[in-house]
């Protein structure tokens, strides 16, 4: 797999970069946001997935990762330091599609690329699937265009986002277990994918505006609550 690592550390970046080549990777380094959007241009230039660092010297990362998204559907995941949720929900919002909080360990960061590369190969599989559509009170959701409206109005999610979504969505009201969700969704049994779920769930009740449709079922895991018309 090609990867692009957007990295402005050169001492970090050569380093990760051998342990990533140790693993299989085609790896492409970019020091700058900039040099991140040339390597992918045009059609993300056959990248399976960008690791992006947020600290970079010329642009924000967050603002890096909207221009990514706009241009791509290339996998990206955000590495940071900023560990608070406010921070990941709004790098998911701009599009991302994981993130890692600095100091990581690299079996860690592997096992993410890896959980993200193999959802996409899955998606890309299936599509072209039926035309089957969802509809829970004023939440609509399109299984085959992957698109998501509330009273009319598209709300856009990420990939991760659609698939928790449209996985509660096919039994509301039935509790999903975390690791059944995990496995289902991120396609790994690693229980390092825990906290994500939690900031998914959390991204999804604000794009939606609807805190009480995804409902914490404390010490199990999460349910759908049919919204009122």
């Amino acid at each position: 797999m090609r990867l692009l690592l957007v990295e402005d550390d050169n001492h970090v970046a050569a380093a990760l970069s051998a342990v990533l080549a140790r693993h299989g990777f085609d790896v492409t380094h970019a020091r700058s946001g900039e040099e991140a959007l040339r390597a992918l241009v045009p059609e993300g230039d056959g990248f399976g997935v960008v690791l992006l660092d947020l600290g970079l010297p010329d642009q924000d990362g967050y603002e890096v990762c909207g221009k990514i998204r706009k241009r791509t559907s290339t996998p990206v995941i955000m590495v940071t330091a900023r560990a608070d949720v406010r921070s990941r929900i709004h790098g998911l919002n701009l599009g991302a599609d994981d993130y890692v909080v600095k100091p990581y360990d690299t079996g860690e960061l592997l096992a993410r690329i890896h959980a993200v590369s193999r959802r996409t190969v899955h998606e890309d599989a299936a599509t072209g699937g039926d035309s089957d559509a969802l509809r829970l009170g004023p939440l609509l959701i399109e299984l085959s265009t992957r698109q998501v409206g509330v009273d009319g109005t598209v709300v856009q999610l990420t990939r991760k986002e659609f698939d928790l979504l449209a996985l509660l969505a096919q039994r509301p009201g039935v509790v999903f277990r975390r690791e059944q969700i995990i496995s289902e969704v991120w396609r790994t049994s690693w229980e390092g994918t825990g906290r994500t779920l939690e900031v998914h769930v959390a991204s999804l009740r604000a794009k939606l505006r609807m805190p009480a449709l995804i409902e914490t079922v404390r010490g199990v895991g999460y349910r759908l609550v049919t919204p009122a018309a």
